[in-house]
């Protein structure tokens, strides 16, 4: 599993949430000037400069309700609110949308050209504000820097470490559908036709090598698919040419998108309901969680911030009706976690929680961990 991911992970996922906010706010006819507070101050916090140090640190991916629970205080970063249902449809179309383009990018570097695609993107929606603006490329330049000189077989580990997070997640999204990119069953679609990944050859020919590496003879076949190569590398640098249109916005493009909870995915075993017992080092996980927090400061909506609650859904009724029928396995709800009676009922776990702590020298302190739990209680 690669220490790396954690950065692009949260980017394009980020990338993913404000291209449907963006769409939302439209959508709903939002004043201008409200919509676009909603994206400055969603895009400051996201690229808090203590926040991203932190997040740049080699570190483990957090579990799938660690990770929900920051981009929900991070979705709730300004005057916008948003309800459960319309939370865990953000959160559904952002994680799918990943998802599918990480499936589809021709070799694992890609990755990397579709996070700058989302890059590009976020700096488009805050082309006017220059403070905003520099916060950003300060995070394109780490990216640049901690990216650019990572070999191929790095790139292959993150991809896998990505698909690993992304593997019992299937929920099916209007736009994948009638696309027919995505099955009923929620998994996609992938092609077999197109550009080959950028330094390889179009498949059809077998060469035959002596043993001083010359060639002497090579044989034709027929590949089966239609394959074309690729022009040109897309560009790698803070400005240019990506060329893959991966993570660019879907939602460009006035479309009506759902997500769809099938009466199969209820019972499938594919989705594995993550365990609501507390885990002994959950604690130590908040812990850690925490310092990343460190920077996303939630703020609470009071009677002149003039707040106002956003819909992913096309009505109140059918936010109403997502939220009673969503299935549970598909809940990020955050359960609250009482470590320190867990540790005083058990002997064992205290001394597992006190390995932890002495391996783990750069554990936030007990304090901080609590005052986490407090507030993820409080949200």
């Amino acid at each position: 599993m690669s220490l790396r991911t954690l950065p692009l992970l949260f980017i394009n996922l980020g990338g993913e949430m404000l291209y449907i906010l963006d769409q939302r706010l439209r959508a709903q006819n939002i004043p201008p000037d409200k919509a676009k507070k909603v994206m400055n101050d969603i895009i400051t916090t996201m690229f808090n400069k203590k926040f991203m140090e932190e997040l740049f640190k080699p570190q483990e991916l957090y579990s799938k309700k660690a990770l929900r629970t920051v981009f929900d205080r991070l979705a709730h970063a300004s005057i916008m609110r948003l309800n459960q249902a319309s939370m865990d449809k953000l959160y559904d179309l952002m994680t799918m949308a990943f998802k599918y383009q990480v499936l589809l990018c021709p070799r694992p570097k890609d990755i990397l050209l579709v996070t700058f695609n989302h890059m590009d993107a976020i700096k488009d929606f805050i082309r006017d504000s220059p403070s905003i603006l520099n916060q950003v490329d300060e995070t394109f330049r780490q990216l640049i820097d901690m990216y650019n000189c990572l070999p191929a077989g790095e790139f292959q580990l993150i991809r896998q470490t990505l698909l690993i997070f992304f593997q019992d997640m299937h929920i099916r999204v209007s736009i994948f559908l009638k696309d027919k990119v995505q099955n009923s069953n929620g998994r996609f679609v992938l092609p077999t036709t197109g550009p080959v990944p950028w330094g390889t050859e179009v498949p059809g020919l077998i060469r035959i090598f002596n043993n001083k590496g010359e060639e002497v003879k090579s044989v034709q076949f027929q590949n089966g698919g239609s394959y074309i190569s690729p022009l040109r590398e897309g560009s790698y640098d803070i400005f240019g040419d990506r060329v893959l249109k991966l993570g660019t916005n879907m939602y460009s493009v006035s479309r009506s998108v759902e997500t769809h909870m099938s009466g199969t995915l209820k019972s499938s075993t594919s989705h594995t309901k993550e365990n609501v017992v507390p885990n002994p080092l959950a604690k130590e996980e908040l812990n850690l969680l925490a310092q990343l927090m460190g920077g996303l400061e939630l703020k609470k909506p009071s009677v002149s911030d003039h707040s106002f609650r956003l819909n992913l859904f096309t009505n109140d009724e059918e936010e109403e009706d997502a939220a009673l029928t969503r299935p549970e396995e598909l809940s990020y709800s955050v359960i609250s976690i009482k470590a320190n009676e867990d540790l005083e009922r058990n002997k064992e776990l205290s001394r597992i929680m006190g390995a932890f702590q002495s391996e783990e020298p750069c554990v936030q302190s007990i304090s901080k961990g609590d005052d986490l739990l407090a507030l993820m209680d409080g949200l």
